[in-house]
């Protein structure tokens, strides 16, 4: 009787076990499953971006009322990802130096001043209505199919030579020197730093290029380095001003009137790529950061100091105010270095302070002239020159906003680093280092290594 009792417990036991495998075998099946449906419903092709550290994509209009580049939408939480395919194409380019049907004359009169006549009445609205209203999101365009893919600065360093009017002139051998010069620096870093020649240009990649079809120009735009104004000049190249002294800010940034290379279907884009004038123009990475931060932090503003301010205060001020916290005004410059430097940062990257690299790629798409803001005027002027641009069209001098207010200086500069210790300014320079030694700029300080 007791062999009896125990046989039945044993198989009681062997059943109980049984029962659990069988219930764990449907859990593994289940679960791998699952998996295998939703790696098949990913179409590699579709998925074209990531959102940005920090930033949750379907968060609502975050959008600054007075953006110094930004159009009506906001491409700072634009998707970030590559195909893993690789297909082999040619790019061949037009002549920089040489544009081919180049118009010589602008719209007609009346056209001009049918668009003055909008952009003066699309001002009046914006004195009136909430600018956040306007920041709609647009369609964007996503290649669905077969993404664009060139060949990483596929194109000669040796740059087409000036036209034979212009070989006489001292000035203009110069600057295409110096030009020269430049785009060799930024292909030898892309060569050293980045390992494949290949990669796939996604919308993501063109989302800050800004076209004009008449002049077939294509500008990257970077924040703090002169944009507004080169947009004027965009506009005034394609008849819809005929100064730029006409066009208002609120007009630049918030009238719509320019293209971006990403509202083009795949063939347009790739067109584009190989045979506009491919331009961007850059500053020194500390001086452009400093007067973000006082253009952003420092004035009133009703997007960046709630939706920064308020986080950087709450993460890096200790015992702060009820009102710093409310408000998000007041942030200084220390904690403003301390949540850029943050790998976990409150809140998301911003294109006022985010990395050239990131914002042209540079090192995938080969721009053909690269100017800098430190020689803006005679940078954008001879860029105007060599696309047969209406000689009376000059780069504007005005400063963009805060006008009464000085220009962001090396001086103004190093008095706000300055206030960091030496381990922040080096981190600091860690960060942009790749801005720094692809532009050729020099180290800011001298004890940085």
């Amino acid at each position: 009787m007791q062999f009896i009792f125990l046989g039945q417990q044993w198989i009681g036991l062997r059943t109980i076990i049984m029962r659990l495998t069988c219930m764990f075998s449907f859990i593994l099946l289940f679960g791998a499953a699952g998996l295998v449906v939703f790696i098949h419903l990913q179409d590699p092709e579709d998925i074209v971006h990531q959102q940005t550290p920090g930033i949750k994509y379907n968060m609502g209009p975050q959008q600054p009322k007075k953006q110094d580049c930004t159009s009506s939408n906001n491409h700072d939480v634009r998707i970030r990802k590559n195909s893993a395919e690789e297909l082999a194409m040619r790019n061949q380019r037009s002549s920089l130096y040489s544009p081919v049907n180049a118009p010589t004359k602008l719209q007609s009169t009346d056209r001009k001043q049918n668009i003055m006549f909008v952009m003066k009445d699309h001002q009046k609205k914006d004195a009136e209505v909430n600018p956040i209203g306007l920041h709609k999101r647009r369609r964007r365009f996503i290649i669905k199919k077969s993404p664009i893919l060139i060949a990483m600065n596929s194109s000669s360093l040796n740059l087409p030579m000036l036209k034979s009017e212009d070989r006489n002139n001292n000035n203009w051998k110069s600057l295409y020197q110096i030009q020269r010069e430049r785009k060799r620096i930024m292909r030898d870093t892309c060569s050293k730093y980045k390992s494949n020649n290949r990669r796939i240009i996604t919308p993501y990649h063109v989302s800050r290029i800004f076209v004009e079809d008449k002049y077939r120009i294509l500008y990257c735009e970077v924040p703090k380095a002169g944009c507004s104004n080169w947009k004027r000049v965009l506009m005034v190249l394609n008849g819809l001003a005929s100064s730029t002294k006409d066009i208002q800010h609120n007009t630049v940034h918030y009238g719509n009137y320019l293209k971006r290379l990403d509202g083009f279907d795949r063939k347009g884009i790739y067109h584009r790529l190989n045979t506009y004038t491919k331009m961007l123009f850059i500053r020194e990475p500390f001086e452009k950061l400093v007067s973000a931060f006082r253009d952003k932090f420092e004035h009133p503003n009703n997007y960046y100091h709630p939706v920064f301010g308020k986080a950087i205060i709450s993460r890096y001020r200790v015992n702060a105010s009820k009102e710093a916290l409310r408000t998000g005004s007041g942030v200084k410059f220390k904690e403003f270095i301390q949540y850029l430097l943050d790998v976990h940062r409150p809140v998301g990257m911003d294109i006022h302070w985010d990395h050239v690299n990131r914002l042209c790629s540079p090192c995938l798409i080969d721009y053909d002239f690269v100017g800098k803001f430190e020689s803006m005027e005679e940078d954008a002027n001879f860029f105007l020159h060599l696309i047969g641009a209406p000689q009376n069209l000059t780069f504007p001098r005005f400063k963009d906003r805060h006008s009464n207010e000085e220009r962001t200086t090396t001086k103004i500069t190093q008095s706000y680093f300055a206030q960091l210790s030496p381990a922040q300014r080096q981190h600091s320079y860690d960060f942009y280092y790749m801005d720094y030694l692809m532009f050729n700029y020099s180290k800011p300080f001298e004890d940085l290594y």
